[in-house]
């Protein structure tokens, strides 16, 4: 698995975990629709993630990183306290971040590793 494809998959989870979070609430709220808006930049994002451009990559990594600090911060505790299927799309939400989080570190240390051997 590449970094695009952890991209597209986490952006893919935040939008479904989001939406089932706000359509299967008696009294839904807005802020359950946050994840689906930082999954839908992240699915636009994906494109530039996959033909390796760095500003793009960099601003997937960075909203990638917000996101999982908002949901691990804030939505957890919360859902770990009610359990059920709340705590379920939340752990969805987080392992799915988790993931995009690794592959961007090791391709940009795999990047960093063929610009050294191509500088010397």
């Amino acid at each position: 698995m590449n970094a695009a494809t952890a991209n597209l998959i986490n952006g893919i989870v935040l939008i479904a975990m989001g939406l089932w979070g706000y359509l299967s609430s008696a009294t839904p709220s807005p802020t359950a629709l946050i994840p689906v808006g930082f999954g839908v930049i992240l699915l636009l994002l994906t494109s530039g993630v996959k033909k390796e451009n760095k500003v793009i990559a960099h601003v997937a990594v960075v909203l990638t990183l917000l996101v999982l600090l908002m949901i691990g911060g804030m939505v957890l505790p919360k859902s770990i306290h009610i359990g059920g299927l709340r705590l379920v799309r939340t752990i969805a939400m987080l392992a799915s971040g988790v993931l995009a989080m690794v592959m961007f570190v090791r391709s940009f240390i795999a990047a960093k590793k063929a610009r050294q051997a191509a500088e010397g």
